[in-house]
This record gives structure tokens, C-alpha cells and sequence, in this order.
């Protein structure tokens, strides 16, 4: 059985920067295949990268993204590429690079990694999405699951 990890984070008391969390919450309560875990890790990068390297085949990491897009847009960014780190909002502390290179040196990451990323629009400390990124919540669910059914498709660009 293949094992995929789903792994929403962020910061909620940032505005926009509680994408993932939001995303691995809503998600957690629809059906999903079997061997597929979700959890929100929030802003815990060392417990991200320790899990990342405990057998999961694969990883989809949800995340609020700065990439100059309008606010909600989606990305699916392939970490192993460059644009994993670089591109992540960092209102919540937690560096998805430093992360990555981390998991590397713990042992072996999945196979397949990539970053479901939003555009935030609103970095503030405040609780609660703005209404562009909420709107975005369900696409992004959508598009995990899709994911989550197309493993080995390379899903590319901008889903919005």
C-alpha cells in the first residue's frame, strides 16, 4: 500500500497564512484513500521534516505561497525544482527549504514531493482567511484529492 502524508502549515493568527492548516482541517473530514494521512503541523518544521522521512511515499505540503499572483490563485510547485522554499510566504516562521534540506539529512524523503501553494493576500495577525483565500479552500481540496488519485501525473502551473 502506498502511504502519502497531506501536510497543512502555517500560522492561523497570520491572516492568510493559516491556508494550510484550514486546508488539512476541512480535508481531514472527506473521504480519502487508504494509507493517506493529513495533519496540520502548523509552524513545526523539525516535526515536519522528522515525519517526512518515516516511510510516506509520497508528500503533498499545503501553504500559503508569495509568488505575485493575485491573491487565491493556486500553484502546484515541485520542491526538487527550486521552488519550494523560496516561494513560501514566511509570516509563519517555518522555511519549507530549510525543511526539505533537513528531511534529506534525517534519511529518506518520499519519492514524490510537492507543494500545493495559495497566494496569501492578507499577512496580518488577525484569525481568519481573507475572503479570496477562502474562497480558494475548497479548489485546493479538490485539487489534493485529484492529486491524491493521480499520483504519478505531473500536475503543473496555475489552477485558478
Amino acid at each position: 500500500m502506498t502511504r502519502t502524508l497531506v501536510a497543512g502549515v502555517g500560522n492561523v493568527f497570520f491572516g492568510d497564512d493559516g491556508f494550510g492548516c484550514e486546508v488539512a482541517r476541512q480535508l481531514r473530514s472527506r473521504p480519502l484513500p487508504d494509507g493517506v494521512a493529513v495533519v496540520d503541523f502548523g509552524i513545526r518544521g523539525v516535526h515536519l521534516a522528522y515525519e517526512l522521512t518515516s516511510g510516506y511515499d509520497a508528500a503533498i505540503i499545503v501553504d500559503a505561497v508569495a509568488r505575485g499572483g493575485r491573491a487565491g490563485t493556486l500553484y502546484v510547485i515541485d520542491p526538487e525544482a527550486g521552488g519550494g522554499g523560496a516561494a513560501v510566504a514566511d509570516a509563519h516562521g517555518i522555511d519549507l527549504g530549510a525543511v526539505f534540506a533537513m528531511t534529506r539529512t534525517l534519511g529518506a524523503p518520499p519519492a514524490r514531493m510537492v507543494v500545493v501553494g495559495c497566494e496569501a493576500g492578507d499577512l496580518v495577525e488577525r484569525i481568519g482567511l481573507s475572503d479570496d483565500v477562502n474562497q480558494a479552500v475548497d479548489l485546493a481540496i479538490a485539487l489534493v484529492q485529484t492529486l491524491l488519485k493521480d499520483g504519478e501525473r505531473a500536475v503543473q502551473g496555475d489552477r485558478r
